[in-house]
C-alpha cells in the first residue's frame, strides 16, 4: 500500500471543522436559510445622548495635563501611535486658538515590569470648526499630540505615560499590547468591531459589554461622536434635518468630540481602536472644508501604508490584513483611493497574512430600508478588484442594525464570495432600523438612493434573477443569512489559517452569551485569489527610451479540479 501525503494545513481544516462541527455552523454549511429575528417589543430602540453634566464625560484634569487618550496601531506590530489633548477648547464668537509650541508632545514608555527608559516624540495641532454665517458659535480644540512609537517587539505588554515632563505635566501609566507578528500561525486573539457608537446610555451598555469580551484590538467602522445631531448652540435632536430645516449650513457641537474621548479614555487608552470614516464625520464648515474633527483627532497609519489619505489605509495584525476604504472618498477607477487599493491588494502577501479583512462605512449588501443600496456606485467600481483578491469578511455600519450574509457577489450566492456583516448598532441617538426593504410598502424608490456625497446614481431594478425587474426582492434576500434590529458589537476571533469564529453580542443578553455565532472558513485551494495582469516598465539606457512589457496571469481548473497557473509575456510598445 502507498503512502499520499496531504498538506498539513488541510489536515488541520478537516480536524477544526470537524471540532466545531455540531456546535457552531461553519460557513461550509452554507448558504443558508434567510432568517429574521423578529423585534423584541420590550427593547429600547430609541437612545438618550450623554448630557454634558454626566461625570463620564466632564474635564477631570487641569492645566495641560492629557487627556482623551488613545491608542492605535501603526501597519505592523513594532510600531503603535499613542494620542492626546492638552488643554481645554473653546468655542463662541471670539476664540482665540491654543498655540501646539507651548507643549511639547512627548511619550515614556517601557516593556511592562521595567522602567520607562525609552522616550519618542511626536507633533501637535489645533484644529477650528468655523461658520461663515452670523449667530453659529466657532469652535477651536485643545492641543492634540501624536506620537509614535517604533521598535516595539511583538505580543508585549508594555506601560507610559505621554504629556510634557518640563511642565510636570504627564498622565498617570497607562497599557498596551502589541500586536503578534505577521504569520499564518500569529493572530490577535479577540478582534471587536462596532459601528455607529456615538455616546448614548445604549452607547455605555454597548461599551460595557465590548469590555466584558476582553479585545485586543478595536474596529470602529464609521460615524463616531454624533456631533453633526447638535446645533453649534448645544441644542441637540435625533434627526437634524427633520429638526432644523432650515440652517444656512449643517451645524455641529464639536465639544461632543471632547465628551466622546473622555468617555472612552478607559478603554482605548489600553485597547488599540481602528477608525474609518461615516457619514456623520462629515461636518462640513467654512472653505468646504470636510472631516477635519476625524482627521485631527485620530493617529492614522495612512503614510505607513502608502496612502495619501485618511479615509483610507491598511495595517497587519498578525496573520490578518486589513483594508480601510473610505465611503466619502472618490472610489472611481481613476482616482486615488481605487490606484491605492490596487496597490495594496498587489503586495500584500497571503503566506504571511492569510486573512484580507475590508471595511468601510456603509454597505453594500445591506436588506433594511434605510440606506438600502445607497453604496451602490461604490459596490460597482470595487467589488471585482475585491472578488478577484478573494477578500474574506466585509464589515460595514450605516444601517443600525445587524445582518450577516452568506457568501456573495454581484448580488448572487458564490463560494468564493465574502461574507458581508452589517454592524451599525453600536447604540448612537438616531433611531434603530426596522422595516425591511423586501417587505410590502417598504420597497424605496431607485430615485431615493442617491447620496450627495457617495456619487452618482447606479441602483437601478436587477435584470436577472429572483427580483428580475424589480428594485427590491418580494422576500428576504437568498445572499441574506440572518438579521436582527438590536444594539451590539461583534467580536472576530482568527483562530488559523483557515478559521474564523464570529460571534454578535446583543446588550440585553447576558455578558457571555451570542445573538448570532459562527465559523467563517476560508477555501484557499477551492478559491485562489485572480490576481489582474502585471505591467512591468523597462528602462533601456542605450535607446533613451521606454518599452513596457506586460506580464499577464491566468489560472484555470481542469476536469478533475486540478488547479493550473501559466503566465506569459508580451511587448506592448511605448516611447
Amino acid at each position: 500500500m502507498g503512502w499520499v501525503l496531504v498538506p498539513s494545513i488541510i489536515i488541520l481544516s478537516l480536524w477544526f471543522s470537524a471540532i466545531v462541527h455540531g456546535e457552531v455552523p461553519t460557513t461550509l454549511d452554507g448558504p443558508f436559510k434567510p432568517v429574521t429575528v423578529p423585534l423584541d417589543q420590550s427593547f429600547r430602540g430609541n437612545a438618550v445622548d450623554l448630557p454634558d453634566t454626566d461625570p463620564l464625560v466632564q474635564r477631570t484634569v487641569k492645566g495641560f495635563h492629557p487627556e482623551q487618550i488613545s491608542v492605535s496601531l501603526s501597519a505592523s506590530h513594532d510600531s503603535v501611535w499613542i494620542s492626546w489633548i492638552t488643554g481645554e477648547f473653546q468655542i463662541g464668537d471670539n476664540i482665540e486658538p491654543l498655540d501646539p509650541e507651548t507643549v511639547a508632545s512627548i511619550v515614556q514608555y517601557g516593556r511592562f515590569g521595567r522602567s520607562l527608559s525609552h522616550q519618542a516624540t511626536g507633533y501637535s495641532l489645533v484644529y477650528s470648526q468655523l461658520y461663515p454665517f452670523e449667530g453659529l458659535q466657532n469652535y477651536t480644540s485643545g492641543i492634540i499630540h501624536h506620537v509614535r512609537l517604533t521598535g516595539l517587539k511583538p505580543n508585549t505588554l508594555y506601560q507610559y505615560q505621554c504629556g510634557d515632563p518640563s511642565l510636570s505635566a504627564m498622565s498617570d501609566v497607562h497599557y498596551f499590547r502589541t500586536m503578534p507578528v505577521s504569520g499564518p500561525k500569529s493572530y490577535p486573539s479577540r478582534i471587536a468591531v462596532v459601528g455607529d457608537l456615538g455616546l448614548t446610555y445604549n452607547t455605555t451598555s454597548t461599551v460595557n459589554h465590548m469590555i466584558s469580551n476582553h479585545p485586543d484590538l478595536i474596529l470602529l467602522v464609521g460615524d463616531v461622536s454624533y456631533a453633526n445631531l447638535y446645533l453649534t448652540n448645544g441644542t441637540g435632536a435625533d434627526c437634524y434635518s427633520c429638526s432644523f430645516p432650515d440652517t444656512p449650513i449643517h451645524e455641529t457641537y464639536q465639544p461632543r468630540w471632547d465628551y466622546w474621548g473622555r468617555y472612552m479614555q478607559p478603554l482605548i487608552a489600553s485597547v488599540p481602536i481602528m477608525v474609518i470614516e461615516g457619514n456623520h464625520e462629515i461636518e462640513e464648515q467654512a472653505e468646504n472644508q470636510t472631516f477635519v474633527a476625524y482627521s485631527s483627532r485620530f493617529a492614522f497609519p495612512s503614510h505607513e501604508s502608502g496612502s495619501s489619505s485618511t479615509l483610507y489605509y491598511s495595517f497587519n495584525a498578525g496573520g490578518v490584513h486589513f483594508i480601510m476604504l473610505g465611503s466619502y472618498a472618490p472610489y472611481d477607477k481613476s482616482g486615488d483611493q481605487y490606484k491605492w487599493l490596487e496597490r495594496d491588494l498587489a503586495s500584500f502577501d497571503r503566506e504571511v497574512t492569510p486573512w484580507l479583512v475590508a471595511t468601510w462605512h456603509a454597505p453594500w449588501y445591506s436588506t433594511y430600508k434605510a440606506h438600502y443600496r445607497e453604496a451602490e456606485c461604490m459596490r460597482v467600481a470595487m467589488e471585482d478588484l475585491l472578488y478577484n483578491y478573494g477578500v474574506d469578511v466585509v464589515f460595514n455600519g450605516h444601517v443600525h442594525a445587524y445582518e450577516r450574509s452568506n457568501r456573495v457577489y454581484n448580488y448572487t450566492l458564490d463560494p468564493c464570495g465574502p461574507v458581508y456583516i452589517t454592524v451599525g448598532d453600536g447604540g448612537n441617538r438616531e433611531k434603530m432600523a426596522i422595516a425591511h426593504a423586501d417587505e410590502p410598502g417598504n420597497c424605496p424608490k431607485p430615485s431615493s438612493t442617491p447620496d450627495e456625497f457617495m456619487g452618482g446614481f447606479c441602483a437601478f431594478n436587477f435584470t436577472s434573477g429572483p427580483a428580475a425587474g424589480k428594485f427590491c426582492w418580494d422576500r428576504q434576500p437568498d445572499y441574506s443569512a440572518f438579521r436582527e434590529s438590536s444594539f451590539g458589537h461583534g467580536i472576530l476571533e482568527v483562530k488559523n489559517e483557515t478559521h474564523a469564529l464570529w460571534t454578535w453580542h446583543r446588550n440585553q443578553d447576558l455578558y457571555d452569551s451570542a445573538g448570532d455565532e459562527i465559523y467563517i472558513v476560508r477555501e484557499p485551494q477551492k478559491c485562489p485569489p485572480i490576481k489582474p495582469k502585471v505591467h512591468i516598465a523597462l528602462f533601456s539606457p542605450s535607446f533613451h527610451s521606454c518599452s513596457q512589457i506586460v506580464l499577464e496571469l491566468k489560472c484555470f481548473h481542469d476536469q478533475n479540479e486540478n488547479f493550473h497557473l501559466y503566465s506569459f509575456f508580451y511587448f506592448a510598445g511605448g516611447n
